[in-house]
């Protein structure tokens, strides 16, 4: 049964995100416009993400109840059962019912009400979901923008390099050293890219013909994508502080992060906020939404890999969360990456893409660096599970 749950999600993975990057492509390059004289692109990242996040929240709804337990509340289903999550934060001596109490220096000191407890507990925690979903608001954009200045293998390849920018901002802002290989991955995936854009000499849509522009083009598109991998790396800090603090699953995480997103983006794209870059490419006081809806109307051709971008990314996570909760995120680790393989090498068939010598052999090089770190992983949790079961043996023998 095992078995199948993994070739399930692997094929559930590759198929949903491959679709998903070939539609992401798509809407980066102009549309024809209806009148068929002129082409313009599409520019509202927010409506992209508005779409991805409502169908993902209906998802993760959907998924919740059909696989949820019978007899269980609405509240448990959606994580919002605040009896077990304080059961799993509570010290060992400690109780959650209202005659608890805990002894200090001999003398009894009653514990918080539970209902006061409760509301602090879920307020941090819906708390922890807004912020995850703002920065996953706030990073859509700039990854979005980076396909103007940067070509699609070259934004695949660099957000599978999330490590980078990830240690670099725990080493700035809380002087936390990493194991020898780390640095010896960031070198490899450092390299790699430097190798794979210095040898490139494909232009994406805002590239000029003249050397000097393009390499500030290229510097933009470098500038956008950091910005976007410093913003994911936020996201997955965030995401593990919540696993481990608080009792919920990552159905319910899903659900939630993505319901938070579509209030957000759908705030931020519906004010008539004036021109700001990345954020709000709009002119003019008209909202975000309504520049999205009215070039639908008039570029027709949109609709469809808007469509399957939406769908596939939604389902697509469910395909994510269903790894991570059964197999961990070793397993998750790999099948990713081999994923993102996939798609730069699709992006090249699909989109006639031309990758130099030099390109390919800056792409093993990253490829490698990742590897050597999933490697490393491997044997890691391999040494943990001997470990527990040396322990468990002597339990036994006891």
């Amino acid at each position: 049964m095992s078995i199948l749950r993994l070739g399930l999600c692997v094929l559930g993975v590759y198929s949903m995100f491959l679709l998903w990057a070939v539609a992401q492509e798509r809407l980066s390059v102009p549309f024809q416009h209806i009148d068929g004289q002129s082409t313009d692109k599409f520019k509202s990242a927010l409506f992209l993400g508005t779409c991805q996040s409502f169908l993902s929240s209906l998802s993760a709804f959907a998924y919740i109840i059909i696989r949820g337990k019978s007899g269980s509340s609405l509240s448990s289903l959606l994580g919002l059962d605040l009896a077990s999550m304080l059961q799993t934060n509570n010290p060992p001596n400690s109780e959650t019912n209202g005659s608890s109490s805990t002894k200090v220096n001999g003398h009894a000191h009653s514990s918080s009400s539970p209902s006061h407890t409760s509301a602090s507990t879920s307020k941090a925690l819906l708390l922890r979901y807004l912020q995850v979903s703002a920065f996953i608001t706030l990073a859509a954009p700039f990854g979005f923008a980076a396909l103007s200045y940067i070509t699609y293998p070259t934004m695949v390849l660099g957000k599978s390099c999330k490590l980078v920018p990830v240690m670099l901002m725990n080493f700035v802002m809380y002087r936390r050293r990493f194991a020898p290989h780390k640095y010896v991955v960031v070198a490899m995936v450092t390299a790699g890219i430097s190798v794979f854009m210095g040898f490139g000499n494909e232009k994406p849509s805002k590239a000029s013909s003249n050397g000097e522009q393009g390499s500030y083009s290229q510097l933009i598109g470098v500038l956008y994508l950091l910005i976007n991998l410093i913003l994911d790396g936020a996201v997955n800090s965030t995401q593990d502080e919540v696993f481990a603090r608080y009792k919920v699953t990552g159905q319910q995480m899903m659900l939630w992060i993505n319901l938070f997103c579509t209030v957000l983006s759908t705030a931020l794209g519906t004010l008539p906020l004036p021109h700001i870059p990345v954020l709000h490419p709009s002119n003019g006081s008209q909202s975000e939404f309504a520049n999205a809806i009215g070039f639908i109307r008039t570029h027709p051709s949109v609709v469809v890999p808007l469509v399957q971008f939406s769908f596939t990314g939604a389902l697509g996570q469910l395909f994510i969360f269903e790894t991570l909760q059964h197999f961990g995120s070793l397993t998750l680790v790999m099948i990713t990456l081999t994923r993102k393989m996939f798609t730069m090498v699709l992006s090249v068939v699909v989109y006639d893409h031309k990758l130099t010598l030099g390109q390919w052999v800056g792409a093993g090089i990253v490829f490698g660096g990742i590897s050597v770190e999933a490697w490393v992983k491997r044997k890691e949790v391999h040494a943990k599970r001997v470990l527990q079961e040396k322990e468990k043996a002597k339990i036994k023998s006891l």
